[in-house]
C-alpha cells in the first residue's frame, strides 16, 4: 500500500516552526515517485511596475503553513491520493531576464520527462512564457484558462518582446496554446487604446470581463469552461491580480473593481475533472502585502488547484 506524503499536523509540530515548504511537505531531491511537485520561480525581473515577487515563493510557503489537508467544503483529500512535494526553488539568473526563461524552459523540461504535475509558485508572469514552451512540446498547443486583470498580450514593452506583459502574445505566435481554449477571466482596468483587448478576441481568445462577472457566481462560468475544453491538456495560470486589491493588494500591478476571494474558489472548484496538466500562481509581492493577505490567499488558491488535479478523491 503506497503511503503518500502528508502535511506535518499543526498538533504534531507547531504551524510557526518546522520546514519552510508548502504546506510544510517534505522537499524531495528527486522527483521519482511524485505526482505532483511544487516549486518556487523566485523572480521579478519581467516586471514593469512594481517589483518584489522574488520573494513570493518564500511567503506563500510560510503562509501555507495554516492550510490543513482536507478540504471542508467540497471534500477533496489531495495528500491522500497523489504524492505531492516541494522540489525547491529554480536557480534563475536575477541579472538576465533571457537567461532566467532559458532556465525555467529547460527545468521544465526536466520536470515533464517524469510524470509529475509542476506547480509553481511565482515570480513575475514572464515565468509562464517558458513554461507553455516546455509544456508544449510534451502535449502540444495547450488549452489555457488564464484569470488575471490583465490580458498579457503585449506586442512588447521598452522594446523587450519578453515580459510579464508579453507571455499570450508569444505563446499565440509560436503555437504554444489553442487561440478557441483560451479562456481569460477577470480582465479590467485602462488600456493604452481600444484595441487592447480586442485584437487576442480576433485570435480566437475568449474574455470575460471583470465588470460582467460583479456580483455573480463563477459556478456556471468554470463549468462552461469545463464542458468547452474536454479532455484537453489544459494549463491554468493565476495572477493574483484578478482578485480586487481589497482582498490581494499586495502585487506588483494592482487594478480595482477585481474578483473576490470567493468568486476565485467558485472558479477553480468548478473545473474539477479538467484535465489540468500544470498551473501556477503569479505576481504575489510580498514588500507591499503588509498583513500577509494576498500570500495566504496565493496559498489557498494553489491548494485549491491541488484540489481539482485529475486523480484527487473527494470524501
Amino acid at each position: 500500500m503506497t503511503e503518500y506524503n502528508q502535511p506535518i499536523s499543526g498538533n504534531d509540530l507547531a504551524r510557526f516552526s518546522g520546514p519552510g515548504t508548502f504546506m510544510r511537505l517534505p522537499q524531495a531531491t528527486s522527483l521519482d515517485g511524485l505526482d505532483v511537485a511544487v516549486l518556487g520561480i523566485p523572480m521579478d525581473i519581467g516586471t514593469s511596475w512594481r517589483a518584489g515577487t522574488r520573494f513570493g515563493p518564500k511567503q506563500i510557503r510560510a503562509e501555507s503553513s495554516m492550510i490543513r489537508p482536507y478540504n471542508m467544503a467540497t471534500g477533496a483529500a489531495p495528500f491522500d491520493c497523489l504524492q505531492v512535494a516541494d522540489i525547491g526553488d529554480l536557480a534563475i539568473n536575477t541579472f538576465s531576464l533571457t537567461d532566467s526563461l532559458r532556465i525555467i524552459e529547460a527545468s521544465y523540461d526536466a520536470i515533464l520527462r517524469s510524470s509529475a504535475v509542476p506547480v509553481a509558485m511565482g515570480g513575475d508572469h514572464s515565468i509562464t512564457l517558458p513554461i507553455l514552451r516546455a509544456m508544449a512540446k510534451k502535449y502540444g498547443p495547450l488549452a489555457v484558462v488564464h484569470v488575471d486583470a490583465h490580458a498579457d498580450v503585449n506586442d512588447n514593452m521598452f522594446g523587450e518582446k519578453e515580459n510579464h506583459g508579453t507571455v499570450f502574445r508569444r505563446a499565440y505566435e509560436e503555437g504554444l496554446l489553442q487561440a478557441d481554449k483560451t479562456y481569460q477571466v477577470g480582465l479590467r482596468g485602462t488600456g493604452y487604446g481600444a484595441s487592447d483587448f480586442k485584437e487576442a478576441q480576433k485570435w480566437g481568445f475568449q474574455q470575460f470581463p471583470a465588470s460582467e462577472l460583479w456580483h455573480r457566481s463563477l459556478n456556471n462560468l468554470g463549468a462552461e469552461i469545463r464542458r468547452d475544453i474536454g479532455d484537453r491538456p489544459v494549463y491554468v495560470s493565476y495572477d493574483i491580480d484578478s482578485l480586487d486589491p481589497a482582498y490581494a493588494p499586495g502585487t506588483g500591478t494592482p487594478e480595482i473593481g477585481g474578483l473576490t476571494t470567493a468568486q476565485a474558489l467558485e472558479l477553480i472548484r468548478a473545473l474539477r475533472g479538467v484535465n489540468i496538466v500544470g498551473c501556477d500562481l503569479v505576481e504575489v509581492s510580498p514588500p507591499y502585502d503588509t498583513s500577509g493577505n494576498t500570500a495566504l490567499t496565493g496559498a489557498n488558491l494553489l491548494y485549491e488547484l491541488l484540489c481539482v488535479l485529475p486523480g484527487v478523491a473527494t470524501k
